[in-house]
């Protein structure tokens, strides 16, 4: 692959939090530096919407990841709920390699910046230096014409590294731009 091809937020990672990393956690091995392995994205609309509207949050959520999602499917059905064995439910998505980190990228320099009244991404990991991310309404992504858009979807996004613990994967996270509310706004919210 020629220099070129190399998305933005790998070639910063290589040439930038890999020795930022190794600098500030002292690592001696480069297969103990935190890197991620996939990201994914997962939409669950229930029974809300008809045929016609799932095709269009499947290929809205295809636009934004870049790949065919593959719709869940209701394992049984369930009468209180209106739900029949079959019947699509949600979404999801899971990116590696280039297409990863072509989503990343688009994520934190672009669609989160245009939330009204952001004030950075809440910095809590799951325990073992995964991230979670919740987005409430899918328009802010560019790849979206708010004119086609009949309902909005939210979906949720999951970041897996291979950091050990929350301290390493928030500290790569944080070099790779994840724009993080401060503390002070952090103790404020709870």
């Amino acid at each position: 692959m020629s220099q070129s091809n190399i998305p933005a937020l790998k070639a910063h990672y290589k040439e930038t939090v890999v020795p930022e990393l190794t600098k500030s956690r002292g690592y001696t091995n480069p297969h103990q530096i935190p890197g991620l392995v996939k990201v994914s994205i997962n939409s669950g609309f229930g029974t809300d919407l008809d045929k016609n509207q799932v095709g269009d949050v499947l290929r809205d959520l295809g636009l934004i990841a870049g790949q065919k999602p593959v719709a869940s499917k209701a394992r049984k059905s369930v009468a209180n709920f209106k739900l029949r064995q079959g019947q699509v439910v949600g979404a999801h998505v899971t990116l590696r390699g280039d297409a990863m980190w072509d989503f990343l990228y688009r994520l934190i320099a672009i669609a989160l910046p245009t939330i009204r009244d952001f004030r950075g991404v809440p910095t809590r990991l799951d325990g073992k230096g995964n991230y979670n991310l919740g987005i409430a309404d899918f328009s802010i992504f560019p790849e979206i014409s708010v004119e086609n858009v009949k309902r909005t979807i939210g979906f949720d996004i999951t970041i897996v590294t291979t950091a050990s613990t929350d301290d390493e994967g928030r500290e790569l996270l944080k070099l790779l731009g994840m724009p993080f509310r401060r503390a002070a706004e952090t103790a404020q919210a709870a």
